[in-house]
């Protein structure tokens, strides 16, 4: 017993420590959500969001936790953003950069048998799921998004070369509803990696490094900067 609530302590802290309340800047007006591929490095300076505030020369408030899902029902560690939707906070957001479904695939259902899994997160055809949702609030609420893809490993071997069927086709339903409203993109890493270049992931093979980190979030700004923002 005691062991649990030590070891869900450290839990607290940890993701406490990970997610950023919107207290700096109250004119902040870009706001990051989603897994690790976006909380990665933040503590080297180097996570996405810190190289979009170095790239447009403004504050990103970050809220995306290290092995955040969409489809997550506990309600404490859930609300401190390992669901992806609760990490949302209110402020005068135009944009917002969001990623996540692979925990849901990778974690959920170990990307094996994973169509129900799948359509939970977004419908084959049409916007129905829990992405459709959490972007549809979004939108509603007048800002734009910024639906941000996975890495690849080309020509590598990782620990989730099975998910990468289930990856592509999450993607293909993402970027079809992306199609469909101007102010939804979906920005595709797929051609980010060489074949057999390592130096894009940690040693771990499914973490962006500092350079991956590096080159998406200039790609993030680049978009954000083209779209007269």
């Amino acid at each position: 017993m005691k062991r649990s609530i030590f070891l869900f302590g450290i839990l607290f802290i940890a993701l406490v420590a990970c997610t950023e309340t919107v207290t700096r800047n109250s004119k902040s007006r870009i706001l990051a959500m989603g897994d690790s591929l976006l909380a990665t490095n933040s503590l080297s300076g180097q996570s996405v969001a810190q190289v979009i505030e170095a790239a447009l020369g403004e504050e990103v408030i970050d809220r995306s936790v290290r092995g955040a899902r969409f489809l997550y029902d506990l309600p404490i560690t859930g609300g401190l953003g390992l669901n992806v939707s609760k990490q949302y906070q209110s402020g005068p957001w135009d944009w917002v950069v969001l990623n996540g479904g692979g925990n849901d695939l990778w974690l959920g259902c170990g990307c094996n048998r994973c169509e129900a899994t799948m359509a939970r997160l977004i419908a084959p055809y049409g916007p129905h799921g829990e992405i459709p949702r959490v972007v549809n609030n979004l939108r509603r609420s007048g800002m734009r998004v910024i639906y941000v893809g996975y890495l690849r490993t080309p020509g590598v071997e990782t620990p989730i070369d099975h998910c990468r069927d289930e990856g592509a086709e999450l993607e293909r339903r993402i970027r079809n509803m992306a199609a469909a409203d101007p102010g939804f993109y979906f920005l595709s890493l797929e051609d980010l990696v060489p074949n057999g270049d390592r130096t894009f992931h940690t040693q771990d093979m499914i973490h962006p490094s500092a350079k991956a980190s590096t080159a998406i979030g200039r790609r993030i700004a680049a978009l954000i900067r083209s779209d007269g923002a």
